[in-house]
């Protein structure tokens, strides 16, 4: 995986900018080179290592005091890709554990567990931290601290975590060596009229995912 650093050698590397950018481009490029497939075997324990590295940049954000752009209003960052050839790959990737149960606020009582898919999640990450990206290369580094920091209350913090969960279970099951059963069944285009969700992938040993998506060890 890249090591990339976007800043000029005369800043200082324990800038705290420049250490959030840094942890950041890592991640993009790191989920970029997993998405191409070329490793399938290794893909959720690298992928749950790097949802881990960017939660600790978000949680640097997120402890961090208010960060307040220089300009009012936030100038037009210019084109920026999307995910989508992203989260096509990664679907394609992640089929057997893509689909998982996520319950959106833990702080909201009753509310049922909905169906979410990692491929999905990691594609919204990207465009929010992307975008962001896009001000920071353009020298607007208060601008990029202030997205960042935004959004990851309000979206890519959220989601980054219930990733990292359901990263978490798919790997905690198949090195402890239990079976998952009926794993990426829900359906997430089920209607919200839909008392219950279907299952529909069967059952799905936890040797078949060890396989398939990497039972190795990382690092």
């Amino acid at each position: 995986m890249s090591d990339a650093k976007l800043h000029a050698t005369e800043q200082n590397p324990d800038d705290f900018a420049v250490q959030i950018a840094d942890q950041i481009e890592s991640f993009l490029v790191a989920v970029s080179e997993v998405a191409k497939g070329d490793e399938p075997d290794s893909a959720v324990p690298f992928l749950l290592l790097e949802v881990s590295q960017l939660l600790l940049a978000g949680g640097r954000l997120g402890a961090h005091e208010d960060i307040v752009p220089d300009e009012r209003y936030e100038p037009d960052p210019g084109f920026e890709p999307d995910a989508d050839e992203l989260r096509e790959n990664l679907a394609r990737l992640l089929e057997p554990v893509d689909v998982y149960s996520e319950v959106f606020d833990p702080y909201e009582p009753r509310k049922a567990p909905v169906p979410a898919r990692i491929s999905d999640d990691l594609a919204d990450v990207i465009a929010d931290l992307r975008h962001g990206m896009v001000h920071y290369r353009a020298g607007r580094t208060s601008e990029a601290l202030w997205w960042w920091q935004f959004s990851y209350f309000s979206n890519w913090g959220t989601t980054a975590s219930a990733t990292l969960r359901a990263l978490h279970s798919v790997l905690a099951h198949v090195r402890l060596n239990q079976p998952l059963e009926e794993l990426d069944g829900l359906d997430t285009d089920q209607g919200d009229g839909d008392d219950t969700l279907e299952f529909e992938a069967g059952r799905v040993m936890a040797e078949e995912i060890g396989g398939q998506l990497g039972s190795g060890r990382v690092g």
